[in-house]
């Protein structure tokens, strides 16, 4: 099956009235799949009932959570993993580098060999 896209307009970054505008590619996103429905769908492949695959992946979300408030990088096998990434100000000295310096905080998402093998090969339909 073939990732669905469509074109966007786009100015260029940095300059004033965005400058010379271009058309890019952006994919379309569909309906999504909630942890509900990922329940079902696995439960159809598998002889694990609805409430323990509902009891495994809500007790991964809140030890992924656990893990990553303690610094951690979250493992998820050919899914990928998750990390915290910060944004903070400049400090003059390391001591002056502290919590009050971070300004952002965010998780990113680093895709596994199966994702990367799925996108390696993915075919684009507009």
């Amino acid at each position: 099956m073939a990732i669905q896209i469509k074109s966007v307009e786009r100015g260029q970054p940095g300059v004033a009235g965005g400058g010379v505008k271009k058309y890019y590619a952006t994919p379309v996103h569909g309906k999504e799949i909630t942890l509900d429905g990922l329940t079902k769908a696995i439960e159809k492949t598998s002889t694990v009932n609805g409430a323990d695959i509902r009891a495994v992946l809500y007790a991964m979300v809140e030890e992924a959570v656990l893990g990553l408030s303690e610094g951690r990088i979250i493992r998820l096998g050919d899914l990928g993993s998750l990390r915290i990434t910060l944004s903070s100000e400049g400090k003059e000295t390391p001591e002056a580098v502290t919590g009050s310096a971070v300004k952002k905080a965010g998780v990113i998402f680093t895709p596994g060999s199966k994702l990367q093998e799925m996108l390696k090969v993915a075919k684009f339909t507009k």
